[in-house]
């Protein structure tokens, strides 16, 4: 498992009676795949994690697994509001073919810093899997410490951090304290070019599901050292990649996966499709993006 590039983490493809859309999903998957992804993150929280039964992640993760055939890794979100549940979960989702882990701290419930340790660990202590830790205060209110992290990194298996803080100043007090023992992947979209600058490996991405080429063109460009055609790209991007720091981020990218031909705006309840003025400013705003897709150079090849 390599923690670098532009992991997309997908959205869950619902059909209109709200059953698994596979075949959507797989058409959106495809387009990650030829675009240039280096992973496929399943069940995160764009992915409608906390609405997911157990039986549908698993045919997520199967099919998944079977439609990438060991092209790129797939890996699995855990977001559990017990530790056994999570331990459980872990354990399945190697069963089912996944071949890392992304862990969220305990669910519903602001842990304490020693509480988070031990959830985390207990995780690590009963999977091989490779794992990258969500650290994301801003949403979940639970912050994971450069301290936390040097007791985290005495586990072989976790070697990475999706790194949502906010605070681009972060990724240099990573690298300062760790250097490459911990991969950083920047899981802000509007900082990503920030954070990839300054030195982050990947990018967990969440309008990647709409704009696969384009992210995965700032991403190569930037690390090519092309940066001003990735700022280029990116400023296009921007009005875009602001869809996902908001609450309906969920139903704001699926409207713009199917602008562009990759996706369906089924979301499952209790989410509900937008409505009335903030309907009509988001698709404005993907329209406009749309109407102005940049013209990409041969990033494949960078």
């Amino acid at each position: 498992m390599e923690w670098k590039g532009v992991m997309p983490a997908v959205t869950t493809k619902f059909t209109s009676d709200d059953n698994l859309d596979l075949e959507m999903f797989t058409t959106n998957i495809n387009a990650q795949v030829e675009a240039g992804v280096s992973a496929i993150i399943l069940g995160g929280s764009l992915g409608e994690a906390s609405t997911l039964r157990i039986e549908e992640k698993k045919n997520l993760v199967v099919h998944t697994a079977q439609l990438l055939n060991g092209s790129i890794p797939v890996v699995m979100n855990i977001a559990e509001r017990s530790t056994a549940a999570a331990v459980e979960l872990a354990q399945k989702a190697k069963e089912w073919g996944a071949e890392g882990l992304m862990l969220l701290p305990p669910m519903q419930y602001k842990a304490t810093d020693n509480e988070v340790l031990q959830y985390f660990k207990t995780i690590a202590s009963n999977t091989d899997l490779p794992i990258m830790i969500y650290n994301n205060p801003v949403d979940y209110k639970i912050k994971v410490t450069l301290a936390m992290f040097e007791e985290l990194l005495k586990f072989d298996n976790i070697t990475a951090v999706k790194e949502s803080t906010r605070d681009i100043s972060n990724i240099t007090r990573i690298k300062n304290a760790f250097g490459d023992r911990l991969k950083i992947l920047c899981g802000v979209d509007t900082l990503a070019l920030e954070s990839l600058l300054m030195g982050a490996d990947g990018w967990v991405a969440g309008l990647v599901c709409a704009f696969p080429a384009e992210t995965v063109a700032i991403y190569k460009l930037a690390k090519a050292g092309r940066i001003d055609e990735a700022i280029a790209i990116y400023r296009w991007f921007l009005p875009l990649l602001e869809l996902d720091i908001n609450p309906q981020l969920v139903q704001n990218i699926k409207l713009a996966e199917v602008a562009t031909g990759i996706g369906t705006e089924h979301v499952r309840a209790p989410r509900q499709p937008l409505e009335g003025k903030e309907r009509e400013r988001v698709l404005k705003i993907i329209k406009d993006g749309v109407n102005s897709r940049p013209e990409l150079p041969d990033y494949k090849i960078l």
